[in-house]
């Protein structure tokens, strides 16, 4: 875990920023003193273990003894039933890989309000001809709900909240991505070992993100594939396909995880 947050927080400490690594604390609001905290999962206790008394989720079941709360579960029923739902869907769905991570790009289509302060590889109107030159497919409400008004009308599809369990498919990077959102909002019910699993996966996917997006990263030491051109697109497509592979087994055991949750709700009750 020192490896993977370290740099962030030694960074933060002496003022400086990066806009690949830094979404991962910044957006998914999951904080590095929470990702250092280790459980084991529901079902198990740690013996000899006071500094988890006040941690959420938990509750003591002898002196000195603690492990996951049922009655914390059985609040979050309603949460690990979504997550459940939306991970089956998209496991069962063939993998679309043609978006070219191109959400990136219709996030400051025909706007000077860029997402980072940081200048765009190809100027404004370079930017604006390689949305407009190439077709919006984008599946991830999360990515969609941030396309400036122009590129709304330019995706494939007028995606809602309301459908995102019917849109989502395991080509989409955000879709990995958001296996490390799922595991941190079930914490401390699912084991950390998952959850570090997860957030490795979102590493990588967040850095293919951005490396194929329209902003000049170079100050930080990150090539660009250039998804304006045919070889920078293969090039995205063989990424996107190896971040799809390695989503598979993090996805299943994930939705293994939620289903024998709700299995434990079911059998007190709940």
């Amino acid at each position: 875990m020192e490896a993977l947050v370290g740099c962030y927080l030694r960074r933060r400490a002496a003022g400086g920023k990066n806009p690949v690594l830094d979404f991962l604390f910044t957006y998914y609001g999951h904080k590095p003193g929470q990702l250092r905290r280790w459980h084991p999962g529901f079902g198990i206790a740690l013996a000899d273990s006071p500094e988890y008394a006040e941690v959420r989720g938990y509750h003591a079941i002898a002196p000195g003894c603690h492990a996951a709360d049922p009655a914390f579960l059985a609040r979050r029923r309603d949460t690990v039933s979504f997550v459940a739902a939306l991970l089956r869907a998209t496991a069962e769905r063939q993998p679309r890989l043609s978006c070219f991570g191109l959400h990136e790009w219709a996030m400051v289509y025909r706007t000077d309000d860029t997402r980072h302060a940081t200048p765009l590889r190809l100027g404004r109107s370079g930017t604006d001809n390689v949305v407009e030159s190439l077709d919006l497919r984008c599946t991830h409400y999360d990515a969609y709900r941030f396309f400036t008004p122009d590129a709304v009308g330019r995706n494939d599809l007028a995606l809602t909240r309301e459908q995102q369990v019917a849109s989502e498919q395991p080509g989409c990077l955000h879709a990995g991505m958001d296996l490390y959102k799922w595991a941190f909002k079930l914490t401390p019910l699912l084991p950390s070992a998952l959850l570090l699993d997860c957030f490795e996966l979102a590493c990588a996917a967040r850095e293919l993100d951005m490396r194929a997006s329209p902003y000049d990263l170079s100050a930080y030491g990150y090539t660009p594939v250039p998804i304006e051109t045919p070889s920078g697109r293969a090039d995205y497509v063989r990424a996107q396909s190896d971040l799809a592979r390695r989503a598979l087994p993090l996805r299943r055991t994930l939705l293994e995880h939620c289903d024998h949750l709700l299995r434990r709700t079911a059998r007190r009750g709940t």
